[in-house]
C-alpha cells in the first residue's frame, strides 16, 4: 500500500510519497507552484527599493479594525500540517477560525492567543508537540488537519487599531483516508464562575471523534490553592454521572502537589510534549493583585474516544476554613481540542469583545 504523506514520525520519515508539498504566506497567498517570492508591492517595499522583486517585498499583512483577512483558502485533498504566525494587537481580539470542505459553521473559533496557549497576551515559553511558542513571540501549530474539498483560514480583527501579521500555512495535498476525522477546537470564557458552579470545557459535540486537549487560562479570585476539582469526560450518553474522573487540576495537568517546587515553595513552571503549566504570572503589589496560570494537556498518546457525544467540565475547587472545600468563583477560559466526523455542531456564541478582555 502506498504511503499517503499526511503524518510523519520517525518511524516513517524515510518513506517516499507522491504528496505535494504547498506553503501558503504573504510572498504566495494562493499557495500556487512556481508563485512564490513574486510580489511587486507589500510592506517591505521600501526597503527592497534598491533590491527588487524577490527581496523580501511583501513579509507580512496589516489587517485593520475590524477587518476578516483570509490566511489560506485550500481547494482539493489534503491536510495542513504546519502554521506559524506573530501577530501583533491584543491577542485576545484576534479571532482564528477555521471551515472545512465548504461548512459554513466554523470547526475552529477562538481567540488567536488562547489557541496558542497565551491567553493572558504575555509571551511565555512553550514546549510541546502539538504547539510551541518561541522567542519573541512567535506561535507554531503543528496539529494535523485533514480536508477533503476545501480548507478556509481567517483572522478577524475586533479590536479598534490594526494588527500586523506575519504568517506561513503549511500543507500537503495528498489522499486523505476515509477514516480520518476533521480538526476542531472552541474557546468558552467565564468570569465569574458563579458559586458551586462547574466550568464547562466542552458540550454539545455530537457524532464519532476522540478528544485531544485542552489549554486553559485560570485567573484566582481568592487566597490560597485553587487545583483541587476534578475533571469529568461525559461520554456517549452519560448522565449525572461520567465515565471518566481525574482526582484534582494539578493532577489532571500531569503535575502533583500544587504545582510546587518544595525548595522555594513556590510554584514551579514547566513544559513538556504532553502537559505543562507554562505560565504563571504573579502579583507585582499594585494593579496587578491576582495570580494567573495557563496549562495545557494533551491527549496525543491517550486520545479520548466518544462514538456519539461528549461533554467536559471541570471543578474550581479551593479550601476554606476546618478542612472543607470551597467552590471558587474564578476567572476561567478554555480551548478544547477534538477530532470528529463532519457536521461541526453550532458553538455557543463567542464572548463579547468587553466579554474577552483581560483587565
Amino acid at each position: 500500500m502506498s504511503y499517503n504523506g499526511l503524518g510523519l514520525h520517525l518511524g516513517t520519515l524515510s518513506r517516499l510519497s507522491s504528496a505535494q508539498t504547498r506553503s501558503i504566506s504573504p510572498e504566495n497567498f494562493t499557495g500556487e507552484k512556481g508563485r512564490a517570492a513574486m510580489a511587486t508591492e507589500g510592506r517591505g517595499a521600501p526597503a527592497a527599493r534598491d533590491l527588487g522583486v524577490g527581496w523580501k517585498i511583501s513579509p507580512c499583512v496589516l489587517i485593520e479594525a475590524g477587518e476578516t483577512f483570509t490566511l489560506a483558502d485550500i481547494s482539493g485533498m489534503g491536510a495542513v500540517q504546519q502554521i506559524w504566525l506573530t501577530p501583533t494587537g491584543n491577542w485576545r481580539f484576534l479571532i482564528l477560525r477555521i471551515y472545512w470542505d465548504d461548512q459554513e459553521q466554523p470547526s475552529v473559533e477562538c481567540p488567536i492567543g488562547d489557541f496558542f496557549g497565551m491567553g493572558w497576551g504575555r509571551y511565555a515559553p512553550l514546549n510541546s508537540l502539538a504547539v510551541c511558542v518561541n522567542p519573541g513571540q512567535a506561535f507554531n501549530c503543528y496539529w494535523e488537519m485533514p480536508f477533503r474539498k476545501r480548507c478556509r483560514i481567517t483572522l478577524t480583527n475586533i479590536s479598534a487599531e490594526a494588527a500586523r501579521l506575519h504568517y506561513q500555512v503549511n500543507y500537503t495535498l495528498t489522499e486523505v483516508p476515509d477514516d480520518c476525522a476533521y480538526f476542531h477546537a472552541q474557546f468558552r470564557r467565564v468570569n465569574p464562575l458563579p458559586y458551586k458552579s462547574v466550568y464547562t470545557i466542552l458540550d454539545g459535540v455530537q457524532g464519532q471523534g476522540h478528544y485531544v486537549g485542552v489549554c486553559m487560562h485560570w485567573g484566582v479570585n481568592n487566597a490560597g490553592w485553587w487545583g483541587e476539582g476534578e475533571i469529568k469526560f461525559y461520554l456517549d450518553g452519560d448522565d449525572e454521572y461520567p465515565t471518566i474522573c481525574g482526582t484534582g487540576t494539578e493532577d489532571y495537568f500531569c503535575g502533583s502537589y500544587n504545582f510546587e517546587n518544595k525548595a522555594t515553595h513556590q510554584y514551579e513552571v514547566f513544559s513538556t510534549a504532553y502537559a505543562g503549566l507554562h505560565q504563571v504570572i504573579r502579583p507585582d503589589g499594585l494593579y496587578a493583585s491576582q495570580q494567573r496560570f495557563a496549562m495545557y494537556r494533551w491527549h496525543i498518546m491517550d486520545p479520548i474516544r466518544f462514538s456519539r457525544d461528549l461533554r467536559v467540565t471541570i471543578q474550581a475547587l479551593g479550601w476554606r476554613s476546618c478542612g472543607r472545600y470551597l467552590p471558587l468563583q474564578d476567572d476561567i477560559a478554555s480551548v478544547a481540542f477534538w477530532y470528529q466526523r463532519l457536521p461541526t455542531a453550532a458553538f455557543p456564541a463567542l464572548p463579547s469583545r468587553d466579554e474577552l478582555e483581560v483587565i
